[in-house]
């Protein structure tokens, strides 16, 4: 997670500078040899920082994925191939526990990081070998490698000794003042993203929402067993996160391209699914029997991983092409250190006062009512979707020509 955090704000802000295909490439490097040194730790604190790494290897999707999806989706359906992005987090997890299972009972568990980082290695290099596409919102790479080749060639054809003796001083302000040129032009972005109601709404919904589920996957299994005496809490929370998770997801992006992908909708979307889902849940806990808890808890699910594609969706149709990964970025930094990151302990704190599961879970349940309401206020916002806005107003270079994409970037200076 602190890998994950650190690293995302700073790939979102180097795509101005570098082509994100190159920065996803260096990633999945990163994540590789990480994954690999998991497998060769040889204490506690050497895996612990290997698995930091994952995290900065996991940073450059984060960011830099979604984006490069809503750009080359057809228009009718952003939300779902954004759905089956987001669909491939618990069946991922899912493969997860049982290739590591499998893998560790039969060899040893060092193997099954091995094997993990053998699979991953074609994909960074198609990274590096693969002709970069250009994110929308970004000037091209050769516009920009030829104005520093015009900038380093410049000094060498003056005749003046002075100015030649002096390279290495002005390659160096010249450094500084690039690198003092992206602190400004990170400030100046978060500022912007600080400012827009629409992405700060939809992320503290987020945030509301990401309470509730981190401490769901942490305490889930344990409120189960004491609540229901479940003799296989662990499998049975498990397998239903992950189904409905799969299925959840998946129906939220179609029901939103259904409806019409729009800023407006998403938020209807968000706010309805996550109210119903609320009181599924709560009818849930107030259940006796297994069986009922069983059958309302899944309904609640299903509507609660509706809102995973339709909150990507405004986190990237709310703010210009060229700030959309770091819109991404703080998004997910957001719901981590304030959401699910803090739940946990909250919930183990609200647990030793009141000593009592299932009161602790109808407490915790609620703040999904928190979450819908927030999500509620922004249907009555004055959203404009940046990214159709854009396309209706340059039809003929929005064209989903990959020789052609529309490029603005606004970062860049003459």
């Amino acid at each position: 997670m602190v890998g994950l955090l650190v690293a995302s704000p700073i790939f979102a802000s180097l795509a101005k500078s570098h082509n994100p295909f190159r920065l996803i490439g260096v990633g999945l490097s990163v994540w590789t040899f990480a994954v690999a040194g998991c497998g060769s730790s040889f204490d506690f604190w050497s895996i612990v920082i290997c698995r930091m790494l994952v995290g900065v290897g996991e940073a450059s999707f984060i960011s830099l994925a979604a984006p490069f999806i809503d750009d080359n989706a057809p228009v009718a359906q952003k939300t779902a191939w954004l759905a089956m992005f987001y669909m491939c987090i618990p069946a991922g997890t899912a493969l997860g526990y049982v290739y590591g299972g499998i893998v560790g009972s039969l060899v040893n568990w060092r193997f099954a990081f091995w094997g993990e980082a053998i699979l991953m290695l074609p994909f960074p290099i198609l990274g590096f070998v693969t002709e970069p596409l250009p994110l929308r919102g970004f000037a091209p790479m050769e516009s920009r490698e030829a104005l520093v080749s015009v900038e380093a060639v410049a000094p060498e054809t003056e005749d003046d000794g002075t100015l030649a003796g002096g390279q290495a001083f002005v390659t160096q302000s010249k450094s500084a003042s690039k690198l003092w040129n992206q602190f400004t032009r990170i400030a100046n972005d978060m500022q912007t993203l600080l400012h827009d109601q629409v992405f700060v709404v939809n992320v503290l919904g987020y945030i509301s929402y990401n309470f509730v589920i981190g401490a769901y996957s942490y305490w889930g299994p344990k409120a189960g067993y004491n609540i229901y005496h479940m003799g296989n809490a662990d499998l049975l929370f498990g397998g239903m996160t992950v189904v409905c998770g799969i299925l959840g997801t998946l129906a939220g992006g179609l029901i939103l391209d259904k409806m019409t992908s729009t800023i407006s909708n998403a938020f209807k979307l968000l706010s309805g699914a996550t109210f119903l889902g609320a009181i599924f849940c709560l009818g849930a806990f107030c259940f006796k029997s297994l069986s009922g808890f069983l059958v309302l808890f899944t309904i609640g699910e299903l509507l609660i991983f509706a809102t995973q594609a339709p909150v990507n969706y405004i986190s990237l149709h709310c703010v210009k092409p060229s700030l959309r990964p770091l819109s991404m970025a703080i998004s997910t930094v957001s719901i981590h250190v304030f959401g699910d990151v803090p739940s946990s302990p909250l919930v183990g704190i609200l647990q030793d006062h009141i000593h009592n599961w299932r009161k602790t879970a109808l407490i915790l349940t609620s703040v999904f009512f928190l979450a819908s309401l927030i999500w509620f206020i922004g249907i009555f916002l004055n959203s404009v979707d940046l990214f159709s806005e854009e396309a209706d107003e340059h039809p003929a270079t929005c064209r989903r020509d990959k020789m052609k994409p529309l490029l603005e970037d606004d970062s860049s200076e003459p």
